[in-house]
């Protein structure tokens, strides 16, 4: 407490007892014992008032006993019941609830994992996949603060994500794997891994990459073959030896007929194998007879040129040519789409050609462009000669409708450089993205596109968009985000010109396990993304030829069904508007498939090397008794006494107000009692 509100205390003091004397002392020449209990209560009102006045403040002081952090993590996922580990589990997590020592010292969270991490509701080991290192980086971030000791109880099996192995540098936590399986190596020859294309040209031969892992001791002869329909298409007889325990074939099959296809790999099973699961494996393919051609036509290099290139060429139905504006003239009918980074005069003629032609054209302007030459040769739109140049960021509209465009963070990218000045648009036009120039946004497109006379075209003001895709895998750790949003442009650029009021997102092939998702958008008759329409799509089964209809569920812009249920198959599907006479069609294939079942025992080595690297231990689940024991015995543990002081106001203190009420009251009744009032 200050010394100024030590002062005013005792001031107060003087103040009460004179007020309180004043009234029952001054008129009288002797006290009596009833005037000494008048002028306690009349002191202690006033004082109480006073004290109010100053509203002094107090330290509180508690005291509180923290107990350590003790996670515990269980692996939820397929290859748990696989390999016949899923009561024990459930017993481990039992006696960890039930262990009086450990909930005296340990203050526990249990949590699941597979696809995703979870607080624990019930154990049924159904998830699809398993993501250890996922796991372990999400339950440091939960306890960042503290040294939090995990209990891992899983099989080691990791199915994606990276490696857990790794994670020990970063991992502050110590980890105790409780190892999930049978730990004795059995022989085992299986198809690790198949390599190939998601599509294949008609009349041409696609490459296959095999990956066959043998473990065992002694030398086995087997037979590789790839069927499909029941024919065999490729066989190969093969040797693996204990030294030699691993080969890759690579060979090519053939595309003769347009559709989706399906192939089983497989190779014959030894006498002594336990897991047969893993020596078959199917994949497939999806013959077109054609390929989107894009043609990148630029007077001098740029590191956007490079950047282009990865990102379209992502997908395997595009390709892409640099050419220059004469190369561009000679070569004009090969190509769908013409993107044309900074025009100068030599590109007069080619202009000229395209627009007879009816090309579509992505427009890129820079500091390099003419812009006296863009503007004599754009009917659409005009740009303000300034001479200068300034650095903009993009401002992602969200109304945009022409096609599904997801804002992957284009806020957070770096500005790009362009010329400064307006821009007048002479057509009606879209804008994906608006310009800003320091945080401060304008009315400008930075990015747009519009379509006149049946041609589609879209402008980008701005150069260095290679940084964008640098950034781009910097925050989302991958390329694929912007490289979608460059495919996304580059579909609607490179496609009819037809308009469709219905547009469906699908993938020609599922692994089994994984989530299977339509994804659909649909337009009015203006073009503009409804919201009032119900969308549902039928899918039958061509093996079963049964058929089961499923509802689209609005999401934000656009629409979404979830088609995780159906088992493997080939499907062919409908898609309907039920308030217009809209639908259409397609297939996919769901293969058969699970990644969890490909493991014969539990990765024992990797969790040992896990716990040594983050100085935890590791245990096998008949040995549980030992972790109890090294947990209440590890002197790194222990509780933590914090203190938690407060400030406190008199005013917060609600006695005083008693005090202040009784005095008062007492004070009234005895002078009523006693007549002076």
């Amino acid at each position: 407490m200050q010394i100024e509100t030590i002062v005013y205390i005792i001031l107060s003091v003087i103040a009460a007892v004179f007020i309180a004397g004043f009234q029952y002392v001054k008129t009288v020449k002797s006290i009596s014992k009833k005037d000494v209990l008048f002028l306690f209560l009349r002191f202690m009102t006033t004082f109480s008032f006073l004290m109010l006045l100053i509203n002094p403040k107090f330290e509180q002081i508690t005291l509180q006993i923290e107990k350590p952090k003790l996670v515990v993590a269980v692996d939820n996922s397929n290859s748990v019941n696989y390999l016949n580990q899923g009561k024990q589990a459930k017993a481990l997590l039992k006696n960890i609830k039930s262990n009086q020592g450990i909930n005296n010292k340990f203050d526990v969270s249990i949590y699941s994992f597979g696809n995703v991490l979870k607080l624990i509701d019930s154990l049924d080991f159904s998830e699809g996949q398993t993501n250890i290192s996922k796991a372990l980086t999400q339950l440091s971030q939960l306890h960042k603060d503290t040294e939090a000791p995990i209990i891992l109880i899983t099989d080691g099996n990791q199915t994606y994500g990276n490696d857990y192995e790794f994670l020990s540098t970063l991992q502050k936590s110590p980890v105790y794997p409780v190892i999930l399986g049978d730990t004795i190596q059995y022989t085992d020859l299986k198809i690790k891994q198949i390599n190939v294309n998601k599509y294949a040209y008609l009349k041409n031969q696609f490459p296959v990459e095999a990956i066959i892992v043998y473990d065992g001791d002694v030398a086995v002869n087997s037979k590789f073959t790839i069927s499909n329909r029941n024919i065999t298409v490729y066989s190969k007889q093969i040797r693996l030896t204990k030294e030699e325990n691993s080969l890759i074939l690579n060979f090519n099959l053939p595309a003769n007929n347009i559709g989706l296809h399906n192939y089983l790999a497989q190779i014959e099973t030894l006498s002594t194998e336990k897991n047969k699961i893993n020596n078959k494996k199917q994949f497939g393919i999806e013959v077109i007879d054609q390929k989107t051609k894009i043609a990148i036509v630029s007077d001098f290099t740029h590191p956007d040129l490079g950047a282009l290139k990865k990102s379209i060429e992502t997908n395997e139905l595009r390709s892409v040519e640099f050419l220059t504006p004469t190369e561009a003239i000679l070569k004009i009918d090969d190509f769908q789409l013409f993107i044309l980074y900074q025009q100068n005069q030599n590109f007069e003629e080619l202009i000229e050609l395209l627009g007879i032609e009816g090309k579509n054209i992505f427009n890129i302007i820079g500091t390099k462009t003419n812009l006296d030459f863009i503007n004599a040769n754009s009917k659409n739109y005009d740009l303000e000669i300034t001479n200068q140049t300034e650095m903009y960021q993009g401002i992602f509209n969200s109304n945009y409708a022409p096609f599904y465009v997801e804002d992957i963070g284009f806020k957070e990218f770096p500005p790009l450089n362009s010329v400064f000045g307006s821009i007048i648009f002479n057509a009606p036009f879209e804008t994906i993205l608006n310009r800003s120039i320091n945080g401060i946004p304008t009315n400008d497109p930075l990015l747009s596109t519009f379509e006149v006379d049946g041609r589609r075209e879209a402008v980008l003001f701005g150069e260095n968009i290679w940084q964008w895709r640098a950034q781009s895998f910097l925050t989302h750790d991958g390329f694929k985000e912007f490289d979608n949003f460059i495919g996304q442009l580059i579909q609607y650029l490179s496609m009819d010109n037809q308009k469709s009021r219905l547009t469906l997102s699908y993938e020609t092939f599922y692994n089994s396990g994984t989530n299977v998702l339509i994804r659909a958008e649909f337009f009015d008759k203006n073009y503009i993304f409804d919201t009032r329409e119900s969308l549902s799509i039928t899918v039958m089964d061509e093996r079963s030829q049964n058929s089961k209809t499923f509802p689209f569920i609005l999401k934000n812009s656009y629409y979404q069904a979830d088609l995780s249920t159906l088992p493997p198959s080939k499907y062919k599907f409908t898609v309907r508007a039920s308030n217009d006479n809209i639908s259409k069609s397609g297939e996919f294939t769901i293969l058969e498939y699970n990644v969890e079942q490909q493991f014969v025992n539990a990765n024992t080595g990797k969790l040992r090397r896990l716990a040594k690297n983050t100085k935890g231990e590791s245990f096998l689940i008949d040995n549980t008794n030992s972790l109890f024991t090294a947990l209440m015995k590890d002197s790194r543990y222990v509780a933590v006494q914090k203190s938690h002081k407060k400030n406190l106001p008199l005013v917060d203190w609600k006695y005083l107000l008693a005090i202040i009420v009784f005095c008062l009251s007492a004070e009234w009744f005895l002078r009523k009692y006693n007549g002076l009032i």
